[in-house]
């Protein structure tokens, strides 16, 4: 990385903090519209709508998006996404109607894919290997300490006023000087610009990239419910498990690059979908609060470690003129994994109970590890 300036590493790593911003920023502001929309039924749906909104979008319009910053260029793209970044997702300071909120919502998801796409792109462009591995993790992990911040932020804004919360998003406009002197277009230099198909065998990791997010996601969606409906725990001590899984999603982004060199990225899968199994199967087993301590950190790591691998494998498997569009359907299977998680899992859920469901999942996946590494020492016999 010495041959890259230090502003230009740190205007990507700005870049891809605004993504991990998407939904975290207004999450406290959420609880607050039912008291300001108080005429409309059903509010309690469409503030979660609020949040799922724009993952759905990004999910549906990442691959087309892919396509069209690949024929227009990255930097204009980038430079475009910001503004809308900032005009959309501050949209809750000024806009009177849940139906205009909600309008603005998807427009900011389809601003959130763009930037996506661009700064997951850029890294292949800018960092080969080894250099790669060090800066996703580093990536990573700005990523989820940001979480952190802009959920704090957010809390304490929408204290004062629920709008307040919104204006987050303005950063935006902060970044854009950075954008517009330090992100250099590198250029294609094959003659043809023909359609590129996709490989084949990407397919495998975008299949992974989305259950890898089923699963994780989990965390976020389930265990509020748990601690405070069955531990009867506060929202404050709610939110401090959560942001400790954020800050060790860091560290467990940080190993990656320590341990590339020694594992292939499908063993780094399953050893992070191990430690997530953990994680689970330990959710499922305790009965005090504070052990959720410890449970959190083993979530988070894991959930870190699969990130960032899964990350650097598609990046190691596109050309310069393939990794757009490859990160555009990337973009899309990680959030189509994230939309669909609540959902998919809400009949499991319903029946066996949440503690019950953690449990349930931390052995299922478990059992995945284990046939995988059974079918993995098969095929190498062979």
């Amino acid at each position: 990385m010495k041959h890259i300036k230090k502003l230009t590493i740190l205007t990507l790593l700005l870049l891809a903090m605004t993504t991990s911003m998407s939904n975290v920023a207004i999450v406290t502001a959420l609880p607050h519209l039912k008291d300001h929309f108080t005429n409309i039924q059903n509010i309690e749906f469409y503030a979660r709508l609020m949040l799922t909104l724009p993952s759905f979008v990004i999910a549906l319009l990442a691959p087309i998006l892919g396509h069209i910053i690949f024929k227009y260029g990255k930097k204009r793209a980038v430079i475009i996404a910001l503004i809308v970044f900032s005009i959309s997702g501050s949209a809750g300071l000024y806009l009177q109607t849940l139906e205009m909120l909600l309008f603005s919502r998807a427009i900011f998801g389809i601003s959130v894919a763009t930037l996506m796409i661009v700064s997951t792109s850029l890294i292949g462009d800018y960092f080969k290997e080894q250099d790669r591995h060090t800066f996703m993790g580093y990536q990573s992990a700005f990523m989820a300490l940001g979480g952190v911040v802009f959920v704090i932020g957010g809390g304490f804004l929408s204290d004062i006023n629920w709008r307040y919360s919104f204006a987050i998003y303005l950063i935006g406009f902060i970044l854009l000087p950075f954008v517009m002197t330090q992100i250099k277009e590198v250029i294609v230099t094959s003659e043809n610009n023909d359609e590129i198909e996709v490989d084949s065998n990407m397919y495998f990791i975008y299949f992974l990239a989305f259950f890898y997010m089923l699963i994780f996601f989990i965390l976020p969606t389930q265990i509020p419910f748990l601690l405070i409906e069955k531990f009867g725990a506060s929202g404050s001590f709610a939110g401090s498990i959560i942001a400790i899984a954020f800050v060790s999603n860091a560290f467990g982004a940080i190993t990656f690059a320590k341990i590339k060199n020694k594992f292939s990225y499908s063993t780094i899968y399953l050893i992070g979908l191990f430690i997530i199994a953990i994680g689970f199967a330990g959710v499922g087993l305790v009965n005090n609060t504070y052990l959720f301590y410890i449970t959190s950190p083993i979530l988070g790591f894991g959930g870190g470690l699969m990130m960032t691998n899964i990350t650097a494998w598609m990046l190691s498997k596109t050309s310069i003129k393939k990794r757009v569009k490859t990160s555009g359907y990337f973009t899309s299977a990680i959030f189509f994994g994230q939309f669909s998680s609540p959902i998919i899992f809400h009949p499991l859920v319903s029946y066996l109970g949440v503690q019950s469901f953690f449990f349930t999942i931390g052995i299922s996946l478990l059992l995945i590890v284990g046939f995988s590494l059974a079918y993995i020492k098969i095929n190498s016999i062979n």
